[in-house]
């Protein structure tokens, strides 16, 4: 793999992206329904897109977040669910749009302390030491788009086994 030129030098303000107008846009910005480039999509382990291109959006993750809810209660998961998120700039808005959500539906969160932020597998460890304990089991979802570009945001929701969800799940997120 070749080492791009500019490898090891200050980022250029080409680079940077607008955070204050990108926050924006995940809360004005609203998906059309019908148009498939707006639409919920679970790649390999999770949802990914940018407030920009209508693809991660809070009518997104609202939807995305009350059918885990729903999901939870179907299945009887009765635990915590462990919420963790990343330093990219959308994670901070859809992580509030998530706790918004999962407070509504009186489920059990717990997040990292101080509000800081939390790594992927941080989230999945925490699910499974807690239901190797016995007692209501606990799931988790993780808001990161992970090695995507910074304007990109995206959530994954990990069942009681700590692992992605597999496409059971993700197809009823998606339809959502």
């Amino acid at each position: 793999m070749a080492i791009h030129n500019r490898a090891g030098q200050p980022a250029q303000q080409s680079d940077l992206i607008n955070v204050a107008q990108l926050t924006a846009q995940y809360y004005v910005l609203k998906p059309e329904a019908g148009n498939a480039e707006h639409a919920v999509k679970f790649g390999t382990s999770g949802h990914r897109g940018s407030a920009a291109r209508h693809s991660f959006n809070e009518p997104h993750i609202l939807a995305i977040a009350q059918a885990i809810a729903e999901e939870r209660a179907k299945n009887g998961i009765t635990g915590p669910c462990y919420v963790g998120k990343d330093t990219h700039a959308l994670s901070e808005p859809a992580f509030i749009s998530v706790l918004e959500v999962l407070a509504a539906n009186g489920v059990d969160v717990i997040v990292q302390e101080n509000n800081g932020f939390t790594p992927t597998p941080a989230v999945s460890n925490a699910i499974l030491v807690h239901n190797k304990k016995g007692g209501p089991l606990a799931d988790g979802i993780v808001i990161t788009p992970s090695h995507n570009p910074p304007e990109d945001g995206g959530i994954k929701y990990n069942p009681p086994n700590g692992g992605p969800a597999d496409t059971n799940v993700t197809k009823v997120v998606e339809d959502r």
